[in-house]
C-alpha cells in the first residue's frame, strides 16, 4: 500500500513544528533558568507555585503588619518613657514638699510641677503617622481635653478617647493590639491631674496637703511601669512574628525554586538531543520533497 505523498508531507511538518516547539521552550529554559514559564509546561507543578506563591503574599502582608505594628508599639514605649521620667520627677519634689521648706522653695516645686504638667499633657497627646497613640480607635481628635485658668494653667484635664483597640493581624491565627488599652489610657489622664493636685498642694505651702497627693502619684507611677512592661512583651511577641514569617517566606521561596527552576545540565542535554532531532527531521524533509512522480511510479 502506497501512502499519499500530502499525508507524507504533513506528517513531516507536524514533527518539524513539535520539534520546534520543544526547542523553543528548552532555549527559554536555558537562558532564563526557569523549567516554568506557562501553566501548560507542568500543569501540576504550575498548581503548587500559584499556591505557594498566594501563600508569600499572605506572609509579606503579615510582615508588613508586623512593622507597623512594631513602629506604633515603639512611638507608644516613647510616650510611656517620657510620662514615667516626669512621675520620676514628680516623686522627688512630692517627697521634698514634705521637708520643712520655706515658701520660696515650695514655690519653685509648685512652678516646676507646672511645667511637667505641660509635658505630661503633651506626651500624653503625642501621634504617630497622624493618629493620636492614647485615644483607643478614636485617633483623630487629641484623647485628653484640657481646662485653664486665667493664668493659663492647666486645671485638669478630660480623657475623650475610648475603651477599643485596634487588633493588627500578625498571622492566620495571631492578632496583636499594640496600642495601650482604654483603661490605660484614662489612667493618664488620672496622672496629670495628681500632677494638678501636687502642684496645687505645694503652691500652698502645706507639707499635709502634699503628703496626700502623694498616694495617688505612687499609684500612677505603678501605671505607667505596669504598661511600659506590657508594652515590652508585645514588642516580644511582634519580634518573634517577623522572625517566624521571615523563616516561612525564606521556606516558600526555596519550594518555589525547586518547583520552577531547570536542572541546567539535564535541560542542556535535552536541548542538544531535540536540536539534533530537528536537523534531522529538516534534512528527512528535503529527501522526502526532492522525490519526483518517477520515484513513486517505480
Amino acid at each position: 500500500m502506497r501512502v499519499a505523498s500530502n499525508t507524507v508531507s504533513d506528517n513531516i511538518i507536524r514533527q518539524i513544528q513539535n520539534l520546534t516547539t520543544q526547542q523553543a521552550r528548552l532555549q527559554t529554559q536555558v537562558s532564563t533558568g526557569q523549567r516554568i514559564s506557562l501553566p501548560e509546561d507542568d500543569p501540576a507543578a504550575a498548581g503548587r507555585v500559584l499556591n505557594l506563591t498566594s501563600e508569600r503574599r499572605q506572609q509579606v502582608q503579615y510582615g508588613q503588619n508586623g512593622d507597623r505594628a512594631l513602629a506604633l508599639s515603639q512611638a507608644s514605649f516613647a510616650g510611656l518613657k517620657s510620662l514615667k521620667s516626669i512621675a520620676d520627677r514628680a516623686g522627688e519634689l512630692a517627697t521634698l514638699g514634705t521637708g520643712t521648706l520655706g515658701a520660696d522653695a515650695m514655690s519653685a516645686y509648685a512652678t516646676e510641677t507646672n511645667q511637667l504638667i505641660e509635658q505630661a499633657v503633651q506626651a500624653a497627646n503625642t501621634t504617630f503617622n497622624g493618629d493620636y497613640i492614647y485615644a483607643g480607635t478614636k485617633v483623630d481628635a487629641p484623647p485628653f481635653t484640657l481646662a485653664r485658668n486665667a493664668s493659663g494653667q492647666i486645671t485638669g484635664v478630660t480623657y475623650a478617647g475610648n475603651s477599643s483597640q485596634a487588633g493588627i493581624a500578625l498571622s492566620d491565627t495571631s492578632t496583636v493590639t499594640p496600642s495601650t488599652d482604654g483603661a490605660t489610657n484614662a489612667g493618664l489622664g488620672a496622672f496629670i491631674n495628681n500632677l494638678v493636685a501636687l502642684r496645687d498642694a505645694l503652691a500652698s505651702g502645706s507639707t499635709t496637703a502634699v503628703s496626700a497627693a502623694q498616694p495617688a502619684l505612687n499609684n500612677s507611677d505603678d501605671l505607667v511601669v505596669s504598661s511600659i512592661a506590657n508594652n515590652g512583651g508585645i514588642q516580644t511577641r511582634i519580634e518573634a512574628s517577623r522572625t517566624q514569617q521571615t523563616d516561612r517566606k525564606t521556606s516558600i521561596d526555596a519550594l518555589i525554586s525547586s518547583e520552577t527552576s531547570a536542572d541546567l545540565p539535564a535541560t542542556i542535554v535535552k536541548l542538544n538531543q531535540v536540536q539534533t532531532a530537528y536537523q534531522a527531521a529538516l534534512q528527512s524533509a528535503v529527501n522526502i520533497m526532492n522525490l519526483s512522480i518517477l520515484d513513486y511510479i517505480k
